[in-house]
């Protein structure tokens, strides 16, 4: 399985949208960089037929060390979680996409 890569990203916003690659990447890191002040923010992310990206608060709870078994305590935390639409999950398993959004 290959990753996509920022410069894949960008390379493929040259090649569809017709700017320069500087302007190609430029606009690629404006885009992510809005993102990631967002979701810094609090704010969820909204990408149409693609899905949401959200923070949420996780609270503190007690875990477990599993070499040693002792409990230990897990502070409470942010993480960032994503919920990908419909749209998106009928094309991952290759099902007629609906228009739900």
């Amino acid at each position: 399985m290959n990753t996509v890569t920022r410069a894949q990203l960008a390379e493929a916003v040259y090649a569809s949208v017709g700017l320069s690659r500087n302007e190609s990447a430029a606009l690629l890191e404006t885009v992510l960089e809005r993102m990631s002040a967002a979701l810094e923010a609090g704010e969820p992310v909204k990408i149409s037929a693609f899905g949401t990206f959200l923070v949420r608060q996780k609270g503190q709870r007690v875990g477990r060390n599993p070499k040693t078994g002792i409990e230990v305590p897990i502070l409470p935390r942010k993480v960032l979680s994503f919920r990908p639409s419909q749209v998106l999950k009928a094309r991952i398993n290759n099902e007629p996409v609906g228009d739900e959004e």
